[in-house]
């Protein structure tokens, strides 16, 4: 009879090791997708544009925007532009951060306040600011006011509402606790609201800066001498799409910017919120 021993035999194998640039790119794969697209609707459009197959007073190219706003920036009002809607959008945008923030404290915390204030911010959020512009040159004339306001009552809504939510998310748990536990409305509105809220809070100042860009575009070609919004008006009116769309990319390029800045606030201070450890 003859018997078979079975060994295993085991192989002591190190983990591959991957190279540097794969890392980087598996790590980078979103941005460079998104990089990628970005870069093919721009030859799409230099070729589209150059051909003649779409007539250039609609499209322009990416290669004349370019031009147009070099010229811009040497030759025309640029800075002066940049200067006034600048200011515009600190001013209105600040405002509505400053009031917009204990206002929406107020109204998720105190249930009266929020039966008192709720219908008219419904209303105000609902009516197109567009259509409140003449009323504001009635009010405040052609100068920076007018845009404020508009700017302003675009951006407030969204950070109000988004408080509003941020106030009554709070866990009602970490309340009846720290109620238990004697605490004071002080000591539970600093070491809880203000954590749980602050991620809610930026979220809608996140949201209230597009509506603040686009208050910015509509005040200035309603009602301006200056601006990023007149330019573009004035632009369009003789027919100049290059420089449209160079201003237009300009406003869209800030607000990205500002907006990706927002989102990775939004996501640091997303550890703020505390937890019930049970």
């Amino acid at each position: 009879m003859i018997s078979t021993n079975k060994m295993a035999t085991y192989v002591d194998e190190e983990p591959l090791e991957i190279p540097g640039w794969k890392r980087w790119l598996y790590k980078n794969e979103r941005g460079l997708l998104g990089l990628f697209g970005i870069v093919v609707v721009l030859v799409l459009w230099e070729i589209l544009g150059r051909s003649g197959a779409i007539d250039p007073v609609f499209t322009s190219a990416p290669s004349l925007i370019l031009v147009a706003g070099i010229n811009y920036f040497t030759e025309g009002n640029a800075l002066l532009d940049l200067k006034v809607s600048g200011s515009e959008f600190l001013v209105g945008f600040l405002l509505s951060i400053v009031i917009g923030i204990p206002f929406g404290i107020m109204m998720g915390w105190y249930d009266k306040i929020n039966a008192f204030l709720d219908p008219l911010v419904n209303f105000l959020y609902s009516a197109p600011r567009i259509a409140l512009m003449p009323v504001f040159i009635i009010w405040f004339g052609i100068d920076m006011t007018s845009k404020v306001a508009i700017i302003f009552l675009g951006s407030i809504f969204p950070i109000i509402i988004n408080t509003i939510v941020g106030i009554r998310t709070i866990d009602p748990v970490l309340l009846n606790v720290a109620r238990s536990h004697m605490a004071n409305d002080f000591q539970i509105f600093r070491t809880i609201v203000l954590p749980s809220t602050v991620p809610a809070v930026i979220s809608g100042i996140r949201l209230g800066l597009g509506h603040a860009l686009i208050g910015i575009v509509v005040g200035e070609m309603v009602a301006a001498t200056a601006g990023l919004g007149y330019t573009m008006h004035q632009a369009g009116a003789s027919f100049q799409t290059d420089l449209v769309f160079f201003i237009l990319i300009l406003i869209s390029g800030c607000g990205v910017l500002c907006t990706e800045l927002l989102r990775r606030l939004e996501r640091k201070f997303d550890k703020w919120r505390p937890e019930l450890h049970k």
